[in-house]
C-alpha cells in the first residue's frame, strides 16, 4: 500500500504540488464545520480555490451513514467522475468518512488527506483504513483504501483544545509501546500540549513511521497489522459505552484507558514487566484521568467487545505485549480475565 506522505508546516504549497501531480478534472473538498471556519482560511492553497466544498457537522457522532450519503450526493450533484479528486481536510472523522466516500463512489476515485488534528495525523489519515460508525459500534462499516497523498503538519494544532492534543498522543504512546523501550521512554517524557509545532512534528514523524513500517508488511490486516489494535478492544468498548450513555469521550482517552487494561492483561497472561505497566498507568492517570466505569458496566462492555471487528467467533480478541516492542496477536480472553483487568485498571487510574 503506497502513499506519498509529506511532513511539512507549509501545507498550502504541499497540497498545490500534490494536486498538480494529478490529472483530476474536478476537486471536492470535504471538511467539518470547525475545519471550515478555523483552518480553510489559513490553508493557503491556490489550487483548492474553486473546489466544491462539502461541510459536515463536527464530531465523531456524525461519522454516520447520513453524513456519508451527504458526501455521495454532493459528488453526484457536482458531476464527480473517476478522474475527480477528493481532498479531506479535517480530523479523523473527516478523513475516515471522506476516504470511504471517495473509495466507494463510482467504485473509487482518488483522494488526498490533510489531517488537522493530532489524532487524525497519527492514526486515521495514513494507513488506508476508511469507515463510519454504525449501530452504536466504532468503524463498523468501511473499506481499505489508501489516500494518494497525505500531508501531515502541526501548524493548525493551535486551533485544538488541549484535550484533543492529548487524545491524539495516546495513539503515539501505542506506537511507542510497539516500537520498544527507547521510543516508550522518549514518548512518556513529553507532554503534547507543551511542545512547539516543529518539535511535535518531529515526534509525529517518528511515530507514524512505526505505523507505516507495520502497515507496509500487512496492508489489509491479515497478520502483523493487528498489532496496531493494542488498547483498542477495551478502548473501543469504553468509547462506545460512553457514547451510548450520552457522555462521549475523545477516542484517544478511551484508547489510553484501553492500553492500561490490555497491558494489565499482558502482565497477567504473558508476564509483561510490572515496572513498565506502572509507568504507563501513572502517565495515563496524570494526563487522561479515569474512565468512570463501575462493575455494573462490565456486562455491557463485554458485549461490546464481542461485537468488535477483531472477534471471529464471538470471542473477545486482544493484541497483547510480552514486553515493549514484542506484540503477541490474537489472544482470546475470557470474561473473568477482562473483569479482573478492568478492576485493576480502575485501581490504577482512580
Amino acid at each position: 500500500m503506497w502513499q506519498d506522505i509529506t511532513y511539512t508546516n507549509q501545507v498550502g504549497a504541499a497540497l498545490d504540488h500534490a494536486l498538480a501531480s494529478t490529472c483530476c478534472n474536478r476537486v471536492f473538498a470535504i471538511t467539518d464545520q470547525n475545519t471550515s471556519r478555523l483552518v480553510l482560511p489559513r490553508l493557503g492553497s491556490e489550487r483548492l480555490h474553486g473546489a466544491t466544498l462539502v461541510t459536515l457537522p463536527a464530531g465523531d457522532e456524525h461519522k454516520t451513514l447520513p453524513s456519508l450519503q451527504q458526501v455521495w450526493q454532493a459528488l453526484s450533484d457536482g458531476g464527480a467522475t473517476r478522474q475527480s479528486m477528493v481532498v479531506n481536510v479535517g480530523g479523523g472523522m473527516v478523513t475516515d468518512l471522506g476516504g470511504m466516500a471517495a473509495a466507494t463512489f463510482k467504485r473509487g476515485i482518488s483522494f488526498i488527506n490533510v489531517p488537522t488534528t493530532l489524532l487524525g495525523a497519527v492514526d486515521a489519515a495514513a494507513g488506508g483504513k476508511t469507515g463510519i460508525n454504525f449501530n452504536g459500534l466504532k468503524n463498523e462499516i468501511g473499506v481499505f483504501a489508501a489516500a494518494s497523498h497525505v500531508i501531515i503538519s502541526t501548524c493548525y494544532f493551535d486551533t485544538l483544545p488541549r484535550q484533543e492534543l492529548r487524545s491524539g498522543y495516546a495513539e503515539m504512546i501505542k506506537h511507542a509501546m510497539l516500537d520498544g523501550h527507547e521510543a516508550f521512554a522518549d514518548t512518556l517524557s513529553h507532554e503534547p500540549t507543551a511542545e512547539d509545532p516543529d518539535t511535535l512534528l518531529q515526534l509525529l514523524e517518528a511515530s507514524t513511521a512505526v505505523k507505516q513500517r507495520i502497515v507496509s508488511q500487512d496492508p489489509t490486516e491479515q497478520g502483523v497489522r493487528r498489532a496496531l489494535n493494542l488498547g483498542h478492544t477495551i478502548g473501543h468498548a469504553l468509547e462506545s459505552l460512553a457514547m451510548k450513555k450520552g457522555r462521549p469521550v475523545p477516542h484517544g482517552y478511551a484508547v489510553a484507558w484501553g492500553l492500561v487494561a490490555e497491558t494489565i492483561l499482558s502482565h497477567l497472561l504473558l508476564g509483561f514487566p510490572s515496572a513498565d505497566l506502572q509507568r504507563l498507568a501513572q502517565y495515563v492517570r496524570e494526563h487522561y484521568g479515569t474512565p468512570g466505569v463501575t462493575c455494573d458496566d462490565y456486562p455491557s462492555l463485554l458485549e461490546l467487545m464481542r461485537h468488535d471487528k477483531k472477534s471471529r467467533h464471538g470471542e473477545i480478541n486482544c493484541t497483547l505485549l510480552r514486553q515493549l516492542g514484542q506484540p503477541s496477536l490474537d489472544h482470546a480472553i475470557g470474561d473473568e480475565d477482562i473483569n479482573t483487568a478492568l478492576d485493576i485498571a480502575r485501581d490504577y487510574l482512580d
